[in-house]
């Protein structure tokens, strides 16, 4: 009894990897030439891969959801003649304009192809649109059309980043209904009368200020009114940041964590804090009339503004100046997750010594953000675009953001938020950097 291995065969879309979307057969199936083995996915469209050989299925090598390397092995079967070399052709969906077809299989009769059924919320995608399969599945799970997101790959790909940033600007605005002016019905109010504390149904409508909108008008304006407020911006080329994180997110050791160009900001940022230390310190009121005070941490508590349903939230990674690349990534993560759902406790956002707010994901490319009280700095990374970038004379097409901030006048002065700034962009520019 002879076994014969089925290995992942190139698609000839010079793609490298695909995903296991379903199999057709189970252990003990018997299978003919040319009958359909597995559904796999890749960068472009579905594919269903006919067997080569007859006989009984032996192992399924690959899970559903996995992803595998052209070459692998996926499938052992037994006791089966190989098939003929000249074997039906791929789907026609998937040859290119030159005829290419799975390596291997020739270009005989055609294999009938099936489509998934839609899920209950059907994401369609527009021919062209590349994306490995992982990203097509979040795209899936988040309801996102692939055809309306914006890619920022190096070749034009759809990256985990842009999927997840498509998905959060759209959550603003889905579900959202453009109401009716409300019918206005006059009213006469006596001065002995008090105002109601919400209003309808006339021309003004009162809200009462409490929870969170109430903490965070407070502090802002006490920010603004008692800081004196310096702003700074530049523009910065990210496309080595825009490649590290591509290449972060192919390691193994970032397999089980999200990675997007806030990691490396956030590296940024702990290294240029060792840079100015003014810019993580804290201004000390007279309280005792012993003068007032600068107080400088020597380590970092990085904030993360952070939009969720209860309002701005800034909690912020205890000791981030000791975390490796990992260890923030996943600080990240979780810091966010937790806010998403609310989650968030006044321990989490107490004792931050400066602050990132990331505004790209809504689209802005830069701001002059409000220091939160207690810190001197905050710092905003803008959205990355690919813009025309002046590079060794020539005009190419970089991906380019904005980093700005605003700092506290009193504990530091224009030229150390300038050099602040700079090393943050040169970070951005060159992360090599932060491996001194």
């Amino acid at each position: 009894m002879s076994t014969q291995t089925f290995l992942l065969p190139d698609v000839g879309e010079g793609l490298t990897e695909a995903e296991i979307v379903s199999w057709r057969v189970a252990p003990g199936d018997t299978v003919a030439v040319n009958d359909v083995l597995v559904e796999i996915e890749t960068a472009k469209s579905l594919v269903e891969l006919p067997s080569p050989f007859e006989g009984t299925v032996g192992d399924l090598l690959a899970a559903e959801g996995d992803t595998i390397e052209v070459g692998a092995p996926i499938i052992t079967i037994g006791s089966g003649a190989a098939a003929p070399r000249e074997q039906p052709a791929a789907p026609a969906e998937e040859a290119d304009a030159g005829g290419s077809v799975l390596v291997g299989y020739g270009t005989g009769g055609q294999v009938a192809s099936r489509r998934r059924k839609p899920a209950e919320k059907p994401v369609t995608s527009a021919v062209g649109v590349v994306a490995k399969p992982p990203i097509r599945k979040l795209a899936r799970d988040l309801g996102v059309d692939l055809a309306e997101v914006s890619p920022s790959g190096a070749s034009g790909e759809v990256l985990r980043e842009d999927v997840v940033r498509h998905a959060s600007q759209a959550s603003v605005f889905r579900n959202i209904e453009t109401p009716e002016w409300p019918e206005v019905r006059e009213e006469t109010i006596s001065v002995a009368e008090s105002v109601p504390a919400a209003t309808t149904d006339a021309r003004e409508e009162s809200i009462p200020v409490r929870g969170v909108r109430k903490a965070t008008a407070s502090a802002m304006t006490s920010s603004a009114y008692t800081a004196p407020h310096v702003s700074v911006w530049t523009d910065v080329d990210a496309t080595r940041t825009m490649e590290l994180v591509k290449r972060l997110k192919a390691s193994p050791d970032f397999a089980d964590t999200k990675v997007s160009p806030l990691l490396i900001m956030a590296r940024a940022v702990i290294w240029a804090v060792r840079r100015t230390p003014m810019v993580n310190a804290a201004w000390i009121d007279d309280d005792e009339g012993g003068g007032a005070q600068i107080r400088v941490r020597h380590y970092v508590n990085l904030g993360i503004a952070a939009a969720t349903p209860r309002g701005l939230l800034v909690p912020n990674i205890k000791d981030a100046q000791d975390l490796n690349m990992r260890g923030l990534a996943q600080s990240l993560e979780k810091l966010t997750l937790t806010a998403r759902e609310g989650k968030t406790t006044p321990a989490d956002q107490q004792n931050g010594t400066i602050t990132i707010t990331n505004i790209g994901v809504f689209g802005m490319d830069a701001g002059t953000p409000i220091i939160n009280p207690g810190e001197v700095g905050i710092v905003a990374l803008g959205t990355i675009r690919q813009k025309p970038w002046v590079v060794d004379g020539e005009v190419r097409p970089r991906w380019v953001t904005t980093v700005s901030g605003s700092f506290d006048h009193r504990v530091v002065d224009g030229d150390g938020v300038s050099r602040f700034i700079a090393d943050i962009a040169s970070i951005l520019e060159e992360p090599a950097l932060l491996l001194d």
